[in-house]
């Protein structure tokens, strides 16, 4: 195993200069993908009758090509499921990653062609590792094995002739690995595909914890249940008793600021790495490419081309998108993407902002229909956050999960915000907890300090300390466990909160 993570290490650190490459010269490349693209797919259905034979720039075509959403999308994308082809795409179409988002109960099918799957998805995954190596050049993870949690995926019964699949896009990328990869990866494909999510957790507990294995991937969600249930099989009380050789994590999905001391209090080693990533079922996005800062590297030559719409601007009907010579720092945007899967003009409903132009770096924000302003308070993600993680900080609490949303004004009652938090570890001060809570977001947020300035427009935020497994039993109720499913953080509405204290006693929480 030592000559193999040699070697594989070896193999990988020669990407670094084509990284190098697209670093010093972002625009080009970027320019470069998206002449390929509207080359590629002129004759397909889409290209035709967007004319993409004789788009020259793209000025033309943001004046051609409306931006789409999935729901505008998903007719041509119903169609290739039904098994006809060459609609968005020219290649066939035979997998699709099934992504919820939320925890909603509609679906959404994203085409992952043979160019996303191999100079996308698995290009990330190699500069994931390509990176990290450089980073780190004493690393030993090959001499182990990879621990990815994945999804599962099953057959296409859209399709007549029964030739696609869908799944989460974990479970599309694990079973079409090359041989190396499966090689040097655990547990089996028959277990790590397992569409039976407690049985699934319980058989990789089993399989992985007689492994050697160095590195782990996946939502820290899920990576936690796994861990927890690791211990209890074998006893242990630190991760690091079970595979002395773990070095690295490399997590995407969710914020790992919330799970950053639970993780710590799991895996004792204080050399653990802990990487972020942003790949989505639309593509992979970002790489966490410095030791000293958890922003992320955009990654420019994946076959995707990048826009970028202004928040003032995304409610517009003709938003204004920009190109990334027109961003700037600390700004948020959101994403729209033209992809080799044909996925064209496409609003992604993330939210980033830039930390860096030279090069592009970049900070997940949080979602376009994720966010909190009902009282003109505009909070997104990234401040919910960073509060709740100051919070945790000051009063020695863990948290496991946590949703928030509004109460709305009624005659004799006042708005506000509600939390529902689950702890590992309580806090030491619940009242503090809030207070931290509120005092964070009034720093960072002026709309929301402007909104609680005397308790005039909204009053201190209601949270609610649960029970543990209330998320989890949440999630299995709406048969959303495992895979890229996650818990919505914000909402502007009570449809989770609602949803979730009708299941318990809200008298015994208040």
């Amino acid at each position: 195993m030592k000559i193999l993570n040699s070697i594989l290490s070896w193999v990988m650190k020669k990407r670094i200069h084509q990284i190098e490459l697209f670093l010093k010269y972002p625009l080009e490349v970027q320019e470069e993908i998206f002449k390929k693209l509207i080359s590629t797919a002129r004759n397909t259905e889409f290209g035709e009758t967007y004319g993409f034979s004789d788009i020259g720039s793209v000025r033309a075509y943001k004046e051609r090509v409306p931006l789409h959403t999935y729901e505008q999308l998903f007719p041509d994308i119903e169609r290739i499921m039904k098994g006809e082809q060459n609609i968005l795409w020219p290649t066939d179409i035979k997998w699709f990653a099934k992504s919820s988002g939320t925890t909603n109960a509609k679906s959404k099918f994203i085409p992952v062609s043979p160019e996303a799957l191999n100079e996308c998805h698995y290009k990330g995954g190699k500069d994931l590792v390509s990176i990290y190596i450089n980073n780190h050049p004493d690393s030993q993870m090959f001499s182990g094995k990879g621990l990815a949690i994945g999804g599962s995926h099953q057959i296409n019964n859209y399709d007549p002739s029964a030739s696609s699949y869908f799944g989460d896009v974990s479970a599309v990328i694990i079973q079409n690995l090359p041989i190396w990869a499966q090689w040097v990866r655990t547990p089996s494909l028959e277990i790590a595909l397992m569409n039976k999510w407690e049985e699934k957790i319980e058989k990789m507990a089993q399989q992985t914890s007689k492994e050697n294995v160095t590195n782990l991937s996946g939502v820290p969600t899920w990576t936690i249940l796994l861990i927890r249930r690791i211990l209890e099989v074998t006893g242990k009380s630190n991760l690091m008793e079970v595979w002395p050789n773990l070095e690295a994590f490399f997590h995407g999905a969710v914020s790992f600021t919330p799970y950053r001391s639970l993780f710590k209090s799991l895996i004792s080693s204080p050399d653990m790495r802990y990487v972020e990533i942003y790949n989505a079922s639309e593509g992979f996005f970002g790489i966490q490419d410095r030791t000293d800062s958890d922003e992320m590297l955009l990654m420019l030559d994946y076959g995707i081309y990048y826009e970028f719409i202004p928040l003032d601007e995304q409610d517009k009907d003709t938003p204004r998108t920009l190109g990334l010579d027109e961003v700037e720092v600390d700004t948020n945007y959101a994403i729209v993407i033209s992809t080799n899967a044909g996925l064209w003009r496409y609003r992604i409903g993330d939210t980033i902002r830039f930390t860096s132009t030279s090069p592009f770096r970049i900070k997940i924000t949080g979602r376009t229909k994720h966010f909190i302003n009902a009282f003109g308070e505009e909070v997104i993600i990234e401040n919910a956050e960073t509060a709740i993680t100051k919070a945790s900080e000051v009063t020695g609490a863990i948290i496991d999960n946590y949703t928030a949303g509004p109460v709305f004004i009624e005659v004799y009652k006042q708005g506000g915000h509600e939390w529902i938090v689950e702890f590992v570890k309580e806090p030491d001060s619940m009242t503090r907890f809030i207070e931290i809570l509120d005092t964070t977001l009034r720093e960072i947020n002026t709309d929301y300090d402007a909104k609680r300035y005397r308790d005039l427009a909204l009053k201190p935020p209601v949270v609610h300390n649960v029970p543990k497994g209330t998320f989890y039993s949440w999630l299995k109720k709406k048969d959303k466990l495992g895979g890229q499913h996650k818990v919505p953080r914000l909402s502007n509405t009570r449809e989770y909160l609602d949803d979730l204290l009708g299941m318990l006693d809200v008298r015994s929480l208040t």
